[in-house]
């Protein structure tokens, strides 16, 4: 599988559907399946979560992060969802 870094701008209220969708998934502890640039995948339901944040001289950056290994993506995901 090769390397990847992709970023997409989304209106606030279809950023916070997305969150929401996450959230349930989080809380109902399931697996959260999503499409990002035409890439489908899906996040285990024991991802690490994180939040990082950065400060730079004229701007600030806040991350949620869901990291996991390759070999717990293979769960039953929630609905697909276009990132």
């Amino acid at each position: 599988m090769s390397e990847r870094d992709v970023e997409k701008d989304y209106s606030v209220a279809d950023f916070a559907a997305k969150l929401r969708r996450l959230a349930d998934a989080l809380e109902s502890g399931k697996p959260f399946r999503i499409q990002v640039a035409g890439e489908r995948f899906t996040v285990p339901k024991n991802a690490r979560i994180s939040v990082e944040h950065e400060r730079g001289e004229d701007e600030e950056e806040v991350e949620f992060q869901l990291k996991w290994a390759l070999a717990d993506a293979d769960q039953e995901p929630e609905d697909d969802d276009e990132v």
